[in-house]
């Protein structure tokens, strides 16, 4: 099974010197039946993820933010369906950023992901997020020409500013009653292939399969060096970053399920209580409709 030390293994202390090549995609736990423990230990974590989000909900006062972050086919998707299939969608939303719009290119980079916040009592996932800004715009500096920036402020520096930038807009959200979870998804780039691989040999699954995530795996190492230093730049203690094993996504979705349920029950811990007079006005409540 996980154990709680294994996941504490995964999150990212802050100044630590992170390289993801001394980070193993393909870990899972020991053992003849690991998969089958680790996939009976989700389903506990999912009962207790279920039971937490309606304290979360009740209590009105923290919310959640999930920022997942991977390299194409790295199992974003499947672990929003599998690991949130079981929350009420009442208190629950899902935000895929893509390419921003003319819209979003006349504000700051951040705009568009403070207006998706989650409101007290909700929990939010960012499936991409504004760490884009970071990582593709790094790997492609071309993009920053359409972001319509003064030219002087475009400089070596534009990069140290945004991650200060996005640590100030994360902990300005943990003074607010935030609790931030950052999962990467680690996957190798021989589990990418196979898995394009399988997109493109699988009808059912041509769609998922894109040309330009087959030219931005070229740009592989570019993204890793990326990575590497978003990762070591932007964990926090109020907003950490967790390094999750993803070549096994039973492993990967099982990490995530246990960091989520945790995270909440460290701040919903029970459902509110009323006050003497609200017990009483439930009382004449009930005497009333008994009487009926």
């Amino acid at each position: 099974m996980l154990d709680p030390k294994r996941i504490e293994k995964f999150r990212v202390k802050p100044g630590t010197k992170i390289r993801l090549k001394d980070h193993n995609p393909a870990w899972q736990p020991e053992g003849k039946n690991a998969q089958e423990d680790v996939e009976r230990m989700m389903a506990e974590d999912l009962e207790m993820l279920n039971t937490a989000q309606g304290k979360l909900y009740a209590s009105d006062q923290w919310s959640i933010l999930v920022v997942l972050q991977a390299m194409d086919a790295a199992g974003k998707d499947g672990l929003v369906k599998h690991v949130m299939a079981g929350l009420n969608p009442q208190g629950c939303t899902v935000h895929s950023f893509k390419a921003p719009s003319a819209e979003e290119l006349d504000h700051s980079f951040l705009w568009r992901c403070m207006k998706a916040a989650p409101a007290r009592g909700q929990i939010t996932i960012f499936n991409r997020s504004h760490y884009e800004e970071v990582l593709v715009v790094k790997v492609h500096p071309e993009i920053l020409h359409k972001q319509k920036l003064p030219t002087k402020l475009v400089s070596k520096a534009i990069w140290k500013e945004r991650y200060e930038d996005i640590n100030n807009f994360e902990q300005h959200l943990a003074r607010n009653g935030t609790k931030i979870i950052k999962i990467f998804l680690n996957v190798s780039k021989e589990e990418q292939k196979q898995r394009f691989l399988e997109r493109l040999d699988t009808p059912e699954k041509n769609w998922k399969f894109s040309l330009g995530d087959l030219t931005e795996r070229r740009y592989w190492d570019a993204y890793m060096r990326a990575y590497d230093e978003m990762l070591e730049a932007t964990s926090t203690k109020h907003a950490p970053w967790f390094i999750i094993p993803a070549d096994h996504k039973f492993v990967a979705r099982a990490a995530v399920a246990e960091i989520l349920a945790k995270t909440i029950l460290e701040v919903a811990t029970d459902y509110p209580t009323v006050g003497s007079e609200a017990k009483l006005a439930l009382a004449e409540a009930r005497t009333k409709l008994l009487s009926e």
